[in-house]
This record gives structure tokens, sequence and C-alpha cells, in this order.
């Protein structure tokens, strides 16, 4: 019976071994994983601060989501939505900062003039779509994205609209798109260099004006001006002093465009001493010359002094 004791007692001593060593493999293998994870949130561009608001945030944002599940199962959405801005509103997650990116031209003020409207508004009842919507309604603003950055921010991005020519009004410049949106109103001195339309529904035409102009490309530069005539046809300025007058319709004023480009790529008829060319009557050429100066060369046998 002794002899039994005793190996019973050494049995116990050996798993009492085993059992203290996995313990303490087990405490380095926390260890050893503990210190991976330190490892790895340290290399993440987070402060301790930080992390522990990331972590509230989730934690908060999924028990608003468990109760709105809830809430929603049982029928009453509306009282879901109300518990859900309550939750927020109670745990911080208002309208607190607006920021806005994308913007060069435009007056910044005037969204976070639209934007702060939420201001102190819980998160999750701020209408992202409607903001938008107002945003774009804004002249300068092609597009715009909102965002919500929990706890309390609110991103847009705004996608400015491009300044393509000034548009003559009675009583004032107007900058315009290359579609015609009226962006706001300029000075003289800043509008100069640009591109200048005139006559009435003279910016409804701008994208228009773009496509003939684009028919000849060595031309463009050189138009600084272009006068809309009786809502059917373009008058070009250049920006030598020069008129040309096109033709009506889309295809026939590119064409005249274009025919007069080769002719002043051979005749150099910018420049001259011609004051206008009329190409209302194609394939007729009509050169309008100063009082008392000789009649020109015939340009490619098509041109024929004006006899006003």
């Amino acid at each position: 019976m002794a002899q039994q004791i005793r190996r019973n007692g050494a049995s116990g001593v050996r798993r009492a071994a085993k059992a203290q060593s996995r313990a303490v493999t087990a405490r380095k293998a926390r260890g050893s994983a503990s210190g991976l994870i330190d490892r790895a949130m340290g290399l993440l561009p987070f402060t301790e601060e930080q992390w522990s608001r990331i972590w509230l945030a989730m934690i908060i944002g999924a028990g608003v989501g468990v109760a709105f599940v809830i809430a929603s199962l049982a029928g009453v959405p509306a009282l879901a939505q109300a518990q859900v801005a309550r939750i927020a509103a109670d745990a911080g997650f208002t309208v607190q900062n607006v920021r806005v990116t994308g913007n060069q031209r435009m007056d910044e003020q005037q969204v976070y003039a639209r934007a702060f409207v939420n201001r102190d508004q819980p998160m999750p009842e701020v209408d992202v779509d409607k903001l938008r919507a107002e945003l774009r309604a804004m002249p300068w603003v092609k597009d715009a994205r909102v965002s919500i950055q929990l706890p309390h921010t609110l991103a847009i991005d705004i996608l400015e609209r491009e300044p393509h020519a000034v548009l003559e009004k009675a009583d004032r410049l107007m900058l315009i798109d290359a579609t015609g949106v009226e962006l706001e109103p300029v000075s003289a001195e800043k509008a100069k260099g640009m591109l200048r339309l005139a006559g009435p529904g003279a910016g409804k035409q701008a994208k228009g004006l773009e496509a003939l102009l684009a028919a000849a490309p060595a031309l463009a530069p050189k138009v600084e001006a272009a006068e809309w005539v009786g809502n059917r046809r373009w008058n070009l300025t250049f920006n030598t002093g020069q008129l040309l007058a096109l033709p009506e319709g889309e295809v026939e004023s590119a064409s005249a465009l274009v025919k007069f480009a080769r002719l002043d790529g051979q005749n150099r008829l910018l420049g001259g001493k011609v004051l206008a060319f009329d190409m209302r009557t194609p394939p007729r050429l009509y050169l309008r010359l100063p009082e008392g100066v000789a009649q020109p060369k015939l340009v490619g046998g098509e041109a024929e002094e004006e006899t006003t």
C-alpha cells in the first residue's frame, strides 16, 4: 500500500509541473501576441487618445445600429429614427464642425452658411442629399459631395465650374462657364484678356460658340469678342480689331470659319487694312475698307469690295 501511495504522489508532481509549464507557455504566447499588437498599433498614425475616440465611436455606433434595428422590427421606423438621434445627441454625435475642400475661386463662406444650418443637429438627422442639392444650386458649384465624419464633422468636397468667358450685360459684366452658367459679376479690369460675349441670348450659345471655334483652332486664340446677332448667327471680333460676319447654321458657320482660316493663312487677311469680312452669303467673301483706301487684291477670286 505504501508503494502505491508513492507512485500517486510522483504522478501528481508531474501533473503539477506540466500544468505550470503550460501556464508559462500561455503567458509567453499572450505576451508575444500583445507585443505584436502593440507594435502594429504603433505603426498606425493615431494617438492613444484618437484610438480611444475611434473605439468609442464604434461601440456607440453599434449600439445605435442595434437600437434602430430593434425599433424597425417593431414596426415603428419614425420612433427608431428619433431614438437613434437621441442616443447620438446624448453621446455628442452632433454637427459641430464643417470642413470644405475643392473650392478655389468661390467664396467658401457661402458653403459654411448653408452647412451650419445643421449646427448642433444629431448626425443621424442630417439630410446630406438635401444639403448636396442646395450646394449644387449655387452658381460656382458644378457638383458637391457631402459626408458625415463621426463624431461631429460634416465633410464637403466642392467641384467648381471653370470660368470660360465674360458676358456683356446692360449694367454689368458677368463671368460665365463654357455652358453659359452665370458665375459672378466681374470688373472690366479682371475681364481683360478673356473672351467676351454680347447680344441677347449669347450666354446660352456659349457651348455652341466653343464648338464653332474648335473648327478653326489656329484662329480661336485670336478671337477676343463674339456677338450673337438676331438669335441666329455670330459676328467675331479678332484681337486686330477686325470683324468677321458668319452665316447662319452650325455647319455653314463652321465651314465659313474654316475657309476664312485657310484664306488668312494664304493671304494674311488679319492685321491688314480690311475693317470687316462678310461671309453671310457663301461662297462670296465681302471686304469693307476704310474710306480712301484702294481696293485690295482679290482673295482667291472670291473677294469683293462691299458697296454700301
